[in-house]
């Protein structure tokens, strides 16, 4: 019987090269990518490291192209929106890397070919490569493919922060206490009720209301107006500046 390792190419890491745009010069660094640390020492993490950081930037020149007219806090926020695991996942489903993930045998049967960690790991990795071994044209190449649609179809008001986790975070960056939101009053019928809730920031001894159909909504609005309030306040000459 031939004993010989057998030489013969894969297939499958031809056709992940295809759908990939890019064909590796150093095949090694392909495997490697690919190769989750369970399998073994010359893992993928490195690769993952690297790929975050030309994830982020290929996905940061594609969003300044696509929002000219935004500023930093919302570029920021978009991306943070489109560079997360869910999408990750998503992108390394369409590649096809649950066929091709290097897993110890005890991972591959727990299920870590398709666990979401570990493909949007895989992912980065992938662009880690290419990078090292192409460039940063043809990692940003496929990080152009890989999200290029969705980020054409997002508008950067749709991924905004609401108005109570903006306050929160508002009040919070000035050490000051949370608010307390409770229900004023209810009018109307049980199936078209509206809410009134105030909003109230006790250590300073502020409130406002809003209102809504229901009681999320009426939140959100009294929050808003609390946060409008604090905004004007905190300008040079307001009460929280004096």
């Amino acid at each position: 019987m031939d004993s010989r390792p057998d030489s013969r190419p894969d297939t499958r890491l031809d056709a992940l090269q295809a759908r990939l745009g890019h064909r590796f010069a150093d095949a090694g660094l392909l495997q490697r990518a690919l190769t989750h640390r369970s399998f073994g020492a010359d893992h993928n993490e490195r690769l993952e490291f690297l790929g975050d950081a030309v994830l982020n930037m290929a996905v940061s020149g594609l969003l300044y192209e696509r929002f000219s007219g935004s500023d930093e806090g919302d570029l920021t926020r978009v991306r943070a929106h489109l560079v997360r695991e869910d999408s990750l996942h998503r992108a390394a489903l369409a590649l096809g890397l649950p066929e091709v993930l290097r897993l110890s045998e005890g991972e591959a049967r727990g299920g870590g070919a398709q666990r979401p960690s570990i493909l949007a790991d895989a992912v980065e990795a992938l662009i880690g490569a290419i990078y090292l071994d192409g460039g940063l044209v043809p990692a940003t190449r496929l990080v152009r493919q890989l999200f290029g649609e969705l980020i054409a179809g997002t508008e950067a008001d749709s991924w905004s922060k609401d108005a109570k986790t903006e306050l929160q975070e508002w009040l919070q960056a000035r050490k000051l206490s949370v608010p307390a939101y409770r229900i004023v009053a209810t009018r109307g019928q049980a199936h078209a009720q509206t809410f009134e809730v105030e909003c109230a920031v006790p250590t300073l001894g502020l409130a406002e209301q809003g209102e809504g159909r229901s009681r999320r909504a009426a939140e959100q609005e009294a929050a808003r107006r609390m946060l409008g309030k604090l905004k004007a306040s905190d300008r040079p000459g307001g009460p929280l500046r004096s």
